[in-house]
């Protein structure tokens, strides 16, 4: 559609809409100022807890009149990506109320439903030279309008020349925002406080990690934060929040899940988020209220932990890589360490403090689900000044089931401090090592590690002979 048109029949739509809608429970209202735990002036109560894999599940507390006897009742504000055959309805008066049907209703206004509802229909069109045609609807399309006059004349109207179309009033059934509609019997009318609980997608949530080493290289801050994304379709306002770290299985879902453009704006929670079990997963509540709105990502913290203890490790391992030799950081997710709390997936970004006093980025990894008191392993890059030449120097078939293969691997390293690198090596099927030039540790079934102590300026050969059995 023309976009001149479209944004001119929007006044018309709106003079429309507020016409003939009464008020609702969703219009703005004045807002109470609040802290953890409040509600609304208008007792509204909203609860999300996130999960990693596009999920989340709204729990919505309002207040409403319900008359005595049947009647309808509409839900306005919810997610655009709602699961309808997931909501709950429950009072939470103790009045009891029967739920004769549920609709969800999500047939939105737009401009060309507008005028598909008024074909056959008069309306008027004004023009770009201030010309006004009064006439029934008889067909329109991207291009054009076809008008029918009163005394029979047709009209084809160029909608690059509309200026205005002006419309009677909204048609029934068509609505603005997303709706749940239920037919109630109430036994005693008056106001009733309702709770309505539905799982939507367009909602999850991933950790982030800020990891800084000190000059020593022996110990780190670490910072954690939860980026919350909501891309569901409603604003979810001074909402408690819950996150839940872990993958729970779900049935196959039949709807597609809406995708969406996203603003990024970041809001940091001033205190540390709680944690704890929940089912076989674990669950993190944000401690002060917020708002999580539409087409938004909001940062809130999750840990800090200063004074870690950690240790720069270097590991050669040719079926990862050739070529180069690989630097970790490592640090133990304990109590003792500063730590000891579960820790999400999440990328880890490690920052080390150049001599200017800036950080400077040393680089980054993903970390699975860490539970408390394991090791946590971030790669960080490949080790500029240590060279390595792996080749394969003997090959032997001893009789047709057993062979025997001699390896040679050459560490060089050109810093200025001695370092321990970790050589690790992959074997298949039953074997055992002949002879090494550096003990040999079977970690398990099919690798193999050495621990080389690499001097600044002399090579380390690491060989050995793996005898396997097929």
């Amino acid at each position: 559609m023309n976009t001149t048109l479209r944004h001119l029949m929007h006044a018309a739509v709106v003079a429309a809409l507020l016409a003939v809608a009464p008020p609702t429970d969703a219009q703005p209202r004045e807002k109470a100022t609040r802290g953890a735990g409040t509600k609304t002036s208008d007792g509204r109560d909203v609860a999300v807890t996130v999960y990693n894999d596009n999920l989340g599940v709204v729990k919505d507390r309002r207040t409403f009149p319900v008359g005595k006897g049947v009647g309808d009742l509409s839900f306005t504000d919810v997610a655009a990506t709602i699961d309808p055959t997931s909501v709950h309805l429950r009072s939470l008066s103790g009045d009891p109320l029967e739920i004769l049907w549920q609709d969800y209703r999500y047939d939105l206004v737009s401009t060309d439903k507008l005028l598909e509802r008024f074909l056959d229909q008069p309306i008027d069109v004004a023009t770009k030279d201030d010309q006004v045609h009064r006439g029934t609807l008889l067909s329109y399309d991207p291009a054009a309008l076809v008008l029918r006059d009163a005394g029979g004349a047709l009209s084809l109207l160029s909608r690059g020349e509309v200026r205005q179309v002006g419309l009677k009033e909204l048609p029934k059934g068509l609505i603005t925002r997303p709706t749940l509609v239920w037919r109630l019997r109430s036994a005693s009318g008056g106001d009733h406080p309702l709770e309505v609980s539905y799982m939507a997608g367009g909602l999850s949530w991933h950790a982030e990690y800020v990891a800084v080493l000190d000059a020593s290289e022996t110990s780190l801050d670490l910072q954690g934060w939860a980026s919350v994304e909501n891309r569901s379709g409603a604003t979810y306002d001074d909402a408690k929040i819950k996150l839940v770290a872990g993958s729970i299985h779900r049935a196959p879902q039949p709807r597609p899940i809406f995708k969406g453009d996203m603003a990024l704006r970041a809001s940091i929670a001033s205190e540390a988020m709680a944690e704890r079990a929940f089912f076989e997963y674990h669950l993190y509540e944000v401690p002060l209220r917020a708002t999580l709105s539409n087409n938004e990502v909001k940062q809130v913290g999750m840990l800090h932990a200063a004074g870690v203890k950690a240790a720069k490790r270097f590991t050669y391992d040719a079926a990862r890589d050739n070529d180069n030799v690989l630097v970790t950081i490592e640090f133990e997710n304990a109590s003792a360490a500063g730590l000891g709390m579960p820790l999400p997936e999440g990328v880890v970004r490690v920052f080390h403090r150049d001599t200017d006093g800036s950080l400077e980025l040393a680089g980054e990894d993903r970390i699975k689900h860490t539970p408390k008191n394991e090791t946590v392993r971030v790669s960080v890059g490949n080790a500029f000044d240590v060279g390595v030449e792996r080749k394969q120097t003997d090959y032997k078939k001893i009789t047709p089931r057993l062979t025997e293969a001699s390896f040679e691997i050459t560490l060089r390293n050109h810093k200025k401090e001695p370092i321990d690198v970790l050589v690790v090596e992959h074997a298949g099927g039953d074997w055992e090592i002949v002879t090494s030039s550096l003990p040999a540790k079977k970690k398990d079934a099919t690798t193999i590690e050495f621990s080389a102590r690499c001097a600044p300026e002399k090579p380390v050969v690491v060989t050995y002979t793996i005898r396997t059995k097929t």
